[in-house]
């Protein structure tokens, strides 16, 4: 059973990783902090009792409902809000751009400024690239290849077959790999 300070020391580990996630998912640092947040809040109060090597799978398929769920609510208040939008004569309603995410250094940096700029941009190109991938795509590219899960981990934190977590990263790495090459990238 996980104690309080393994508990606390695995959401600091997870913090960032799970918070890009998120911003890739809904495109909005607010809710992205929120969704975070309320997935750290569950895991602690429902499954803070369990081993520590069960806690990574839990919190990323909590975190993954957790993004469905913000994208339930947004659809029924969309619905909600075109219905009665529509019945009132003004339309005052104002629409929020959407946030983009600003490429960070890793912490394997090249030492020169040249080439932290340049691993600094590769990273954005990366990161908009990511961010262009269907949502089951980026979901398993994300949990296999930055969480460094299994398969069968990924499978489960996914719901879903382990074939489809191979064909959703084969998809995922060729559409990268392609976006990259048309841009004159190699890795």
């Amino acid at each position: 059973m996980a104690s309080q300070r393994e508990l606390s020391d695995f959401l600091i580990e997870i913090e960032r990783r799970a918070f890009k996630q998120a911003m890739f998912a809904v495109r909005n640092e607010e809710s992205a902090l929120d969704i975070v947040q309320d997935a750290m809040m569950k895991l602690a109060e429902k499954y803070g009792d369990r081993p520590p090597t069960e806690l990574p799978m839990l919190f990323h398929r909590i975190l993954q409902n957790t993004i469905r769920d913000y994208y339930r609510r947004s659809k029924v208040r969309s619905l909600w809000t075109t219905l009665l939008s529509s019945l009132s004569p003004n339309d005052d309603e104002e629409h929020d751009p959407l946030e983009t995410i600003a490429g960070e250094a890793g912490s394997h940096s090249p030492q020169t400024p040249d080439g932290q700029l340049q691993q600094a941009q590769i990273l954005a190109i990366i990161e908009k690239e990511i961010e262009l991938l269907p949502a089951r795509q980026r979901e398993a590219f994300l949990l296999r290849y930055w969480e460094d899960m299994d398969v069968a981990e990924t499978a489960s934190a996914m719901g879903c077959s382990e074939g489809s977590v191979k064909t959703h990263c084969s998809r995922a790495n060729h559409t990268l790999a392609a976006a990259l090459k048309a841009r004159g990238i190699t890795l």
